[in-house]
């Protein structure tokens, strides 16, 4: 009877010991917690190309990293343990009163609008200038894409577009720009010929694109998106070119019935002003969501071959959607025109346009809640960890956080209800739903 010698022995172990799923993920975790030290480190230079290595991995921060890497793999080990309590609790919030109930969900509505009136007096300068300059007219932005993309089933990627013509368009009424207009008027009124000339801009777009689907449909509405900003950096006659109206647009303005009053640059009339506004918009929304237009939407959206074939002219509907979308761009246009009062043509860059799309994924396709959150939340997260990380790691992050979320919850921060019957109903193989997992349709069952 032979030995085994001790080095067969250690390499029988070892094989061992990386069959455990376990330890395969410990590993895994390890990896990528150093990848990302890595990634979010001090970079090399000619002189010293090695540095930024020996500054990721030979310094104390790389203990930070390991230790979040273990806690992710405590979490993924024992998930199977955790999972059924939580989805218990999920279920116990999603069944409560204050979601089942309509009076106690106007209520709690109605709990958030006050909350929302005294924020300001508890926030900095600097956090009222986020509140208007990003969180608010990019939550604009998110609703109105919300129409296009969570509504309808529609991949607009030039959505920026519109948001382009309506601060141009505000521009040009008020007399910022080199041409003028036949008569100036107030910004407030502006509102008006802008939305309108966004809304024109969707139809012209929509017409000749709308029969195209998927990716095709995608690279049509990205190619005008680029358009638009082509134009405004070369027609100088007209918008001034790269460096935008030559004259700043003007603030809003009240004149009327023995009220006169002029928004400053002071941020908390224009945080009051942009409150109402999504306020009312997502009223309306909603309204349009649980009519005739909106179910005709959901229909589209689920199955077009099918709703068409049952009556429903999907064309004339999605070239609605197209439309109010695009208005809702365009009228946050002229909310940021008025507050910047400098436009450019690097404003209205197509990163923008996959910005707000990932704010609508992200909170939750075809839900005016989760479109809402969405843009708070990925508004705020970067300022918020501009201090604790660097501002050229933030995004390295947030990516992360992005990744995670479409692998572990693709429906979104706050799903609607109707999204969320079609992952259960598409893991049943009665209709299709993008990026669905057995566990995200148990978690909506």
């Amino acid at each position: 009877m032979t030995t085994a010698s001790p080095d067969v022995t250690r390499l029988q172990r070892a094989r061992a010991l990386f069959a455990d799923d376990r330890v395969r993920k410990l590993i895994g975790c390890i990896l990528g917690a150093i990848v990302v030290a890595l990634m979010t480190g001090s970079s090399g230079s000619l002189n010293d190309p090695v540095a930024g290595f020996k500054g990721a991995l030979f310094d104390s921060r790389i203990l930070v990293f390991l230790g979040l890497g273990v806690i992710l793999w405590l979490l993924i080990v024992s998930w199977p343990t955790i999972a059924p309590p939580a989805k218990r609790v999920v279920a116990t919030v999603t069944e409560a009163p204050l979601v089942r109930d309509r009076r106690a969900r106007y209520s709690f509505y109605a709990v958030l609008l006050v909350i929302g009136i005294i924020l300001p007096k508890f926030l900095s300068n600097f956090w009222k200038e986020i509140a208007v300059d990003q969180i608010g007219v990019y939550v604009l932005l998110a609703i109105g894409l919300n129409v296009v993309v969570g509504f309808a089933g529609l991949l607009d990627l030039g959505y920026i577009a519109f948001y382009a013509i309506g601060a141009y368009s505000c521009a040009y009424w008020t007399g910022s720009l080199p041409i003028q207009p036949p008569h100036i008027f107030n910004p407030f009124v502006s509102i008006i010929f802008a939305v309108a000339a966004a809304m024109v801009a969707g139809v012209i777009l929509g017409m000749p694109t709308l029969r195209l689907r998927g990716d095709y449909l995608a690279i049509v509405t990205l190619g005008f998106g680029e358009i638009i900003k082509i134009y405004a950096v070369n027609l100088q006659s007209v918008t001034g070119g790269s460096a935008g109206p030559p004259k700043p647009v003007p603030h809003f303005s009240v004149d009327a019935l023995g009220v006169r009053y002029r928004w400053k640059i002071d941020n908390d009339p224009y945080y009051y002003l942009l409150l109402g506004f999504v306020v009312v918009i997502l009223v309306l929304f909603h309204l349009l969501e649980n009519s005739r237009v909106g179910r005709a939407w959901t229909a589209i959206r689920e199955d077009e071959v099918a709703a068409e074939a049952s009556g429903i002219n999907t064309y004339k509907y999605k070239l609605m959607a197209f439309a109010i979308g695009a208005s809702t761009s365009g009228f946050a246009g002229v909310l940021f025109a008025s507050k910047i009062q400098a436009i450019t043509p690097q404003s209205f860059e197509v990163t923008m346009s996959i910005l707000v799309l990932v704010l609508v994924i992200f909170g939750g396709m075809g839900s005016l809640a989760g479109a809402v959150v969405g843009a708070a939340v990925i508004q705020w997260a970067p300022n918020a960890l501009r201090t604790y990380i660097r501002k050229e790691d933030l995004f390295v992050y947030l990516g992360a956080i992005l990744i995670i979320m479409m692998i572990y919850r693709p429906q979104g921060l706050i799903p609607s209800r109707r999204r969320a019957r079609e992952l259960a109903m598409a893991e049943e193989g009665l209709t299709e739903a993008d990026a669905v997992t057995p566990s995200q349709v148990e978690e909506v069952q």
